[in-house]
Order: structure tokens, then sequence, then C-alpha cells
């Protein structure tokens, strides 16, 4: 499981998506999340902007993120 450790109070999802490598563009962080193919902490989330403040866990494609302060 990769980690990425954020510097601000949050980084929202399709951010997180990019910063890991999982998705190539926000336009496809967009569209794979819109999809429900994202799962933070296990349930789907469907929102982009979601702010993820650290502690989540991001699956997508068989990999796993972790957000960490």
């Amino acid at each position: 499981m990769e980690t990425i450790k954020i510097r601000d109070e949050f980084i929202k999802l399709g951010q997180a998506l990019k910063a890991a490598g999982l998705v190539e563009s926000g336009v496809e962080a967009k569209i794979v999340i819109q999809n429900g193919e994202v799962l933070v902490n296990g349930r789907p989330e469907l929102q982009r902007g979601k702010k993820l403040t650290g502690g989540e866990v991001i699956s997508y494609n068989g990999q796993e993120i972790r957000i960490e302060k």
C-alpha cells in the first residue's frame, strides 16, 4: 500500500488519485470517480472534490493508497 503525506489541511480525492499515479489526468479522475470505481474506506465515493484529511484508504483498480497527515 502506497502512502501519500499531505502538507495542507486536506487533499481532494481527484488530486490524491493523480498524486499516487493511479490516473493520468483530472478528467480521468472525474470519470472513474463518477462511475463509482473509487472506494474511500471501503465505500464508493462519487465526489471528486471529497476532502481527505488523513487516515483514509483509497482503493482503485486493485491498488490502495493511504492518506497521512
